[in-house]
């Protein structure tokens, strides 16, 4: 067996690949692009050089540069009236005016009358100076004459040459001579440069004053993050505040301390910035260095306003341009617009305005509303303005209760259903008789039908810690103020604030410098608005305002006594208050007396007569039956008590004396005799007035046979 031998044969040279093929692709030429027209071009770079930030830029400085000119023009020449003129005293007194500062209001117009005086006998004077100049100048010019020739002697005697003697003469022609040749020479230059220099005076005031359209002024001031309220003084501000773990924070930070900072903006007559504080720094630690801050930001303390916003760890600040709390608001819509009408549902009563400058509305529909400060603050003011926009809906009744009795709503006379005025125990008893018929009404109407619509009946009593701390007792032994259960005008007030809203009967008061005694925690917090003006503490404050208010930033207590009357912190859902607060500060217009009237004047022009229960003084014969029947005011019925106490305060001499015997003689044999309710004697409203009715067709019967 042999082997095979099988050879391999490798082939030394490999077969090579195929040559590539190269495709050659004809591409035809692109059409050409049209020319872009030359006008488009133009537009282009003429919108493009006038919408650049540069271009912007530049314009706005020609144009503020320009406007300083016509600001400083109108500074200079308001100026320059208020020197001549009593503007300035008349507008200083419209400010006190308007603050209720009526001292100082009277200061500058005594102040007025004597720069009218002085200005009177000055141009008295003037009638007068033309004679004495020309008289002046001449014995002047004599004198001076005779004094160069006198000189001119002696000259000449001294040099025993007498040419001399007119030698001072001519030396004083020859000055005159030189003057007159420097004034001709200095003259034309200075008409053609005196012009550029007034308009260069003109723009130097205008840019100190920065008189200049917002528009027109640096970014860095339009945006508020100009002088002197910038990042970085906040930040320094914040710095310098005492807190240990802020200012080391800060320190840290270094120059991204900034980054703590929201952007600053124009808020009002102020800035607004939101502050995010490091870990470690609580929100009350900034609150409780009010003071400090505002200094270190170079304001007074009430210039400045600390309140928390939704963010957590946040405090937001409101620093108020220097001197802009300090200046009035202006009047109220109520007086310069005599077409307003209110509407108690849907409407909103113009306040005032909130320290951003917007105005500040708030709504009455169905909301008890408690008013509180020390006194002489503007509480009854801002009260009032809000009544008075009230009546402008006529189918609001009012019963009210004045208990400091000096005139301050007596335009309420044929408004007011009931209208009592005065601070006696006396009319405490009439004023918590008022609130009881308030009751009683209240409890007629939740009687009523479901689905019956009431018109809203507000009671209000002014000065309400007169009723409060009341000593006095009925005859059951009940006081008629206190905060106990037996107390009445406290237990009135309680039930109308359980119950009254649902049926549109509305409880209104206003206090003074509250406490535990003379204005109860139940009452306070049974308002569902409660506003306060300057007050002396912070518990007081709490008092009038609730803890959570005060907790979120609300301080009444750093408002200035005198100083900042008409300035309201208010706690409402009536009001819109910015996100994340829980009160917001009101300065409330001031509407006087004057106004006041006008206003009810108009409010009685749009109803059909409202005849007002006062104390009425007169001598004249009565009709019993027609006084019972006017004592009831809007209470169903009433107790006998109560009906004899009314009567009194109708006609003390008729009616003083009575007793509940005389009573139910004159309601005899009227079907409208006194019936006892629950235990005691009451007389109803309805019965009495049908019984004047029927004893009237009696009488109109009798007369016609």
């Amino acid at each position: 067996m042999s082997d095979t031998v099988v050879h391999l044969h490798k082939n030394p040279e490999p077969p090579t690949d195929p040559a590539p093929v190269t495709t050659l692709t004809v591409v035809p030429d692109p059409a050409p692009t049209p020319p872009v027209p030359l006008w488009l071009r133009s537009g282009r770079a003429i919108r493009t050089a006038v919408t650049h930030e540069t271009t912007r830029t530049t314009l706005r400085t020609v144009a503020r540069h320009g406007l300083y000119v016509a600001g400083g023009a109108r500074i200079v020449g308001k100026r320059a009236w208020d020197g001549r003129t009593a503007a300035r005293y008349e507008r200083y007194m419209r400010t006190a005016e308007a603050a209720g500062n009526f001292d100082a209001a009277a200061e500058w117009e005594e102040r007025g009358q004597r720069f009218r005086e002085a200005r009177h006998r000055r141009r008295m004077d003037l009638l007068h100076s033309p004679l004495d100049a020309a008289k002046g100048a001449a014995v002047s010019a004599g004198m001076g004459a005779g004094g160069l020739v006198l000189i001119g002697i002696a000259m000449a005697i001294a040099t025993k040459d007498p040419s001399e003697v007119v030698t001072p003469l001519m030396a004083v022609v020859r000055f005159i001579n030189l003057l007159i040749t420097i004034v001709r020479v200095v003259w034309g230059p200075a008409v053609s440069v005196a012009p550029f220099l007034a308009l260069l005076a003109l723009w130097s005031v205008g840019a100190h004053q920065q008189a200049a359209p917002q528009w027109a002024l640096p970014d860095r001031v339009r945006n508020g993050e100009g002088e002197p309220i910038t990042p970085s003084i906040v930040v320094k501000a914040l710095r310098d505040l005492g807190v240990p773990a802020l200012r080391n924070a800060i320190k840290e930070m270094g120059d991204a301390g900034a980054s703590m900072l929201s952007p600053i903006v124009i808020a009002g007559c102020g800035v607004e910035v939101d502050v995010t504080l490091p870990s470690g720094v609580s929100t009350i630690e900034v609150q409780q260095r009010r003071r400090k801050l505002a200094e270190n930001l170079a304001r007074h303390e009430h210039e400045v306003f600390i309140t928390i916003p939704t963010a957590a760890r946040t405090v937001r600040l409101w620093v108020a341009d220097s001197g802009a709390l300090d200046e009035p608001i202006g009047p109220s819509p109520l007086v310069t617009d005599e077409t307003m009408t209110a509407d108690y549902a849907k409407g909103k009563a113009p306040w005032g305005q909130d320290l951003r400058g917007d105005a500040a509305a708030l709504s009455l529909y169905q909301r008890h509303l408690l008013i509180t400060g020390l006194s002489n603050q503007g509480k009854t003011v801002a009260l009032r303005s809000l009544a008075l926009w009230l009546s402008l809906d006529k189918s609001v009744q009012f019963l009210l209760g004045d208990l400091k009795g000096v005139g301050d709503w007596a335009m309420f006379e044929g408004l007011a259903t009931i209208l009592i005025q005065g601070p006696t125990d006396e009319h405490v008893i009439q004023v918590t008789e008022m609130v009881e018929g308030a009751v009683e009404e209240m409890n007629r109407r939740i009687q009523a039908p479901p689905g019956t619509v009431f018109p809203a009946l507000i009671v209000l009593v002014d000065e309400a810690q007169v009723a409060f701390m009341c000593p006095v007792k009925d005859e059951d032994g009940r006081y008629y103020g206190g905060s106990k259960a037996t107390s009445r005008y406290y237990m009135a007030v309680r039930k109308i604030h359980n119950q009254g809203r649902a049926v549109n009967v509305v409880m209104w008061q206003g206090t003074q410098d509250p406490t535990n005694e003379n204005l109860p925690k139940l009452v306070r917090e049974g308002a569902h608005t409660r506003a306060s003006l300057a007050l002396g503490t912070e518990s007081q404050a709490r008092m009038a305002l609730g803890d959570k208010a005060v907790d979120g930033g609300a301080a009444p207590n750093l408002l200035r006594p005198g100083l900042d009357q008409g300035t309201l912190v208010v706690a409402s859902s009536g009001i819109e208050i910015p996100k994340g607060q829980s009160s917001i500060t009101v300065r409330t217009h001031y509407v006087d007396d004057d106004a006041a009237v006008a206003i009810t004047d108009r409010a009685k022009a749009l109803r059909d007569g409202v005849t007002t229960l006062t104390v009425i003084e007169s001598g004249e014969d009565r009709d019993p039956l027609a006084d019972i029947a006017s004592v009831f005011g809007t209470a169903p019925r009433l107790f006998t008590q109560d009906v004899l106490k009314r009567l009194a305060a109708l006609n003390e001499d008729a009616y003083g004396a009575w007793t509940p015997g005389d009573l139910r003689r004159v309601l005899a044999d009227t079907g409208a005799e006194p019936y006892k309710s629950d235990g005691r004697m009451v007389v109803a409203h309805d019965r009495v007035t049908r019984a004047l009715a029927d004893r009237d067709d009696e009488g109109s019967a009798s007369g016609s046979e």
